[in-house]
């Protein structure tokens, strides 16, 4: 890349914020970025990220942008909505979608974006709030090797493991896949969690023994026993809708594929029911909760 090439960043979540930070950190390069709330862009300014008023002036200052968005309806309104990309963008300019968005949408908005001689990659991440701030995600990606190879250093700043994986959309559908297991396993673990305290057995002693067996795991280590021992389900981690969000999206994708996930749908069942217990916008092992009974907010 040449040596003015300046990074743009678009979305700063609970994600993006400390993505951002490690790209301007790590990356060499200048960096220009923007969130509806200012909050974020402006304590980013302590790292040498440079402020911009609008998606448009990323757009006009970045030759390289990245996106982190809640979801798919975001992607598509930064995309083709006023001031957006499709408008905005211009020839040769890469974008960088780290937003868990349905494989559909992302090869239709490739598509789109290719007729004005911009290239997408879809790079969604893995992994959590620490690795984001560790610089440490997994992330997997899809489009074009070329474009890939142009941008690899760059999601190095932001991720220990960066993963080719294809044609676009395929980056999406190995994320939305990732979720899947790990939203079912959680489901499991929440299972196993209640059934074993019923018949008697200390939770942390369940957790312990099956760490150390076959039933072992990221999400047992992580959900389990730093989460649903404790009861600790934190707001602004990934909350129950966006687990729900993620799993509607792999559905689709099932349907897409005439595959009957019959699990995947029971997952989902139980989501919408943590939902109804106002637990939406806790961290998703929550569901723990509907498991064992309790059936509400805890306090």
């Amino acid at each position: 890349m040449a040596t003015k090439t300046t990074l743009g960043f678009i979305g700063l979540g609970t994600m993006g914020a400390p993505m951002c930070r490690n790209l301007a950190k790590k990356s060499g390069k200048p960096v220009v970025a923007f969130d509806l709330s200012p909050e974020p862009v402006r304590k980013l300014k302590r790292h040498g990220v440079e402020p911009a008023s609008s998606i448009a002036d990323v757009l006009a200052r970045a030759d390289i942008v990245f996106l982190s968005l809640p979801g798919g309806e975001e992607l598509e309104e930064v995309v083709e909505g006023d001031g957006g990309i499709l408008e905005c963008g211009r020839r040769g300019q890469i974008v960088v979608d780290h937003t868990t968005a349905p494989v559909g949408l992302t090869r239709e908005l490739g598509a789109t974006l290719r007729k004005k001689r911009i290239d997408l990659l879809d790079a969604p991440v893995a992994r959590t709030r620490r690795a984001a701030a560790d610089g440490t995600l997994a992330i997997m990606v899809g489009g074009k090797k070329t474009t890939f190879d142009a941008v690899r250093r760059y999601l190095k700043c932001m991720g220990s493991s960066v993963t080719y994986c294809g044609d676009s959309g395929n980056g999406q559908t190995v994320k939305l896949l990732n979720n899947m297991v790990l939203v079912e396993t959680v489901a499991a673990l929440a299972d196993a969690l209640a059934i074993g305290r019923r018949a008697g057995l200390d939770g942390e002693l369940l957790f312990k023994v099956l760490s150390e067996g076959s039933a072992d795991s990221f999400a047992l280590r992580n959900h389990g026993q730093r989460s649903m021992l404790k009861g600790d389900f934190p707001e602004r981690a990934f909350s129950t809708r966006y687990a729900l969000k993620d799993l509607t999206y792999a559905l689709e994708l099932a349907r897409d594929t005439r595959v009957d996930a019959r699990l995947a749908k029971e997952v989902e069942r139980l989501l919408r029911r943590t939902i109804d217990a106002d637990l939406g916008e806790a961290y998703f092992p929550a569901l723990l909760d509907v498991v064992e009974g309790k059936g509400g907010r805890r306090g």
